[in-house]
């Protein structure tokens, strides 16, 4: 029931209904209500889903290499989860107003973002004082948003490829320069 909301919700921005939901999940909608006690229920189920995919497609792979093999792990990873997960990350945010749990879930999204900025990026945000380490992850999580990444596509119409380079350049030029070799 939860991969056939996910896979309508990749199909269509609108928050499916408990027919179409039964439908190409193969059950009835009693069976759906059997399960969950209502929708609300099912959205927050599939987002838990959703994290626990994306948390495993956003492991700390990468965080040890250069400069540039950081930026490019980091974004081609991010890139993936949001082209993924954008649908859902629509629906999410649309459902966002009325749900604690949801919006408690978006807090822990953002924290693994920003978590992963800090981790990726730790030499460079180092050399930077406390203020203006805290506004650098701030400008490159505001950066790699999904809404970002759809914009990018949608209105520029650039390809997932030439999307990465505009977050990595744009990142490169956030973080401060690399110290001289000693």
């Amino acid at each position: 029931m939860i991969e056939a909301y996910l896979s309508l919700l990749r199909e269509n921005p609108n928050v499916p209904t408990a027919a179409q939901i039964a439908e190409r999940a193969g059950y009835s909608v009693r069976s759906i209500f059997e399960r969950f006690p209502d929708l609300h229920a099912l959205r927050v189920a599939a987002t838990d889903y959703a994290l626990n995919q994306a948390r495993d497609q956003s492991l700390t792979a990468g965080s040890d290499g250069d400069r540039q093999a950081r930026l490019k792990a980091h974004v081609e990873r991010r890139a993936y989860v949001c082209q993924k997960w954008l649908p859902l990350w629509r629906a999410f945010r649309a459902n966002l107003g009325d749900s604690v749990e949801l919006a408690q879930r978006a807090r822990l999204v953002r924290g693994a973002i920003v978590q992963r900025i800090e981790l990726m990026y730790a030499p460079e945000l180092s050399m930077l004082a406390d203020q203006e380490r805290r506004q650098t992850v701030i400008a490159i999580e505001a950066l790699i948003d999904f809404e970002s990444w759809a914009r990018m596509q949608e209105f520029f119409g650039l390809t997932p490829e030439e999307g990465c380079a505009v977050w990595i350049q744009a990142i490169d030029r956030l973080l401060p320069p690399p110290p001289p070799d000693s």
